[in-house]
């Protein structure tokens, strides 16, 4: 999910990385039950534009727009209508890495940022057609690759909350991206990355 990109750290260990996210200016104050407040999306590197090349432009044109604070708290840049949530890159990681989730996945996401348990019977799907830079495919938390090596994964499709298709896939800390592959193998975290690009 290529830190799912942060990914380990789009988001919960991430949250200081994705606090870098903020590209737009100071969001609105959250309420303490972590709700998701308004903010405005000017910014002079545009958030919106950088989440919205996550996925098709069919699905990222009517998504809702969020960043994510230091402290795990959501903050609305764009209210969407068709059920999808996009992320902008995270300039903590190496490459471009925005990610656009449908409301299952969002829920996954949410349950990985909290470090609480993914919701049971729930399948979800996420898009990273820009790619990703994780500092590790086996912790889900992980901040900097251990060997000082990021996994990169080109364009790819995620696909969480479906442990009888992990089952089918490979997992291991150094994977083979251009072919699909389990992230966070052996955690509750653990969904398919599935690249949708010739990488050769």
């Amino acid at each position: 999910m290529t830190a799912l990109r942060s990914k380990a750290l789009l988001w919960a260990a991430a949250a200081t990385a994705l606090a870098a996210c903020n590209k737009a200016p100071a969001p609105a104050e959250n309420n303490a039950a972590g709700e998701v407040t308004e903010t405005s999306a000017a910014a002079s590197n545009d958030p919106v534009a950088s989440a919205e090349a996550a996925a098709p432009a069919s699905i990222a044109k009517d998504a809702a727009v969020i960043t994510v604070d230091a402290k795990g708290a959501m903050n609305m840049l764009r209210q969407g209508n068709n059920g999808w949530t996009c992320m902008p890159d995270n300039p903590a990681t190496p490459g471009k890495d925005p990610m656009c989730m449908d409301a299952n996945g969002m829920k996954w996401a949410q349950a990985w940022m909290g470090h609480k348990p993914p919701p049971a019977d729930n399948v979800g799907l996420m898009y990273m057609l820009q790619g990703g830079s994780d500092a590790s495919n086996i912790d889900p938390w992980g901040e900097k690759p251990a060997n000082g090596k990021w996994v990169e994964t080109g364009p790819h499709v995620m696909v969480v909350g479906a442990d009888s298709l992990n089952k089918l896939y490979p997992t291991s800390a150094d994977p083979d991206t251009s072919k699909p592959y389990v992230m966070f193998g052996g955690t509750p975290y653990a969904h398919l990355m599935i690249p949708v690009s010739d990488t050769k």
